[in-house]
Order: structure tokens, then sequence, then C-alpha cells
């Protein structure tokens, strides 16, 4: 059964940094693209950033860009998310995602999901 784990969520002031990452299982993770997604409170679900596999190109969404960095570390099976400059309008809850793809065998796969919030 496949897994999403993610951590490193929490409590940072405007202009801090945190780095969230997610522990995946259960499928071919070197060769799959990894997703992170956030959900503020009152608001849909938005991609924040996108890792393809195995050529690790990046692309974010403009909220994000220039402050947020996703990587990847095939050998621990783990995807990160480095967050700097952080603002208010980051808080939200967020959520690693993978699939569909032949590599997730056409599933689609989410994380519990993190809280981060970001507060003075």
């Amino acid at each position: 059964q496949a897994q999403l784990v993610e951590s490193g969520g929490g409590l940072a002031q405007p202009g801090g940094s945190l780095r969230l990452s997610c522990a995946a299982s259960g499928f071919t993770f070197s060769s799959a693209s990894m997703r992170w997604y956030r959900q503020a409170p009152g608001k849909e679900r938005e991609m924040v950033a996108r890792i393809t596999g195995p050529s690790d190109g990046t692309d974010y969404a403009d909220s994000v860009k220039g402050r947020f960095t996703i990587s990847r570390d095939n050998a621990k099976n783990t995807v990160y998310l480095q967050m700097n400059s952080l603002k208010n309008e980051d808080t939200a809850v967020y959520y690693c995602n993978a699939g569909p793809s032949v590599w997730t065998r056409w599933r689609v796969y989410w994380g519990q999901g993190t809280q981060v919030t970001v507060s003075a």
C-alpha cells in the first residue's frame, strides 16, 4: 500500500523559514512527479510546487516563486519543500501528492497534511 507522510510544519514568523518533508513508499518514487499543494481556510486547494521524475524539472505557483524550493532525495524516497521569506498568506495545510502516472499504477496519493502557520 502506497503512503505519503508529511512532516516539518509548525509556526513561523513572517520572514522566517520552514522545511517540509514528505516520505514516500509503495510506488516507484524516483520516476514519479511529486507535488506540494496547500489549502487555506475557506479557499480551494492549490498546487504550489512540482518536481518531475527523473529529470528533476521544477515549476512553482507565482505566489511562491523565488521564496520556495522543491527538491527530492531518491535514495531516501523523500521530497522536500524549503519555504523562505514566509508571509502570513502562506498559512495553510500543506499536502504532498503523487500520481496519477504509470509510476503510481495510475493511482493518486495524498499525504495527511501538515499545518503551516505564519504569524507574528
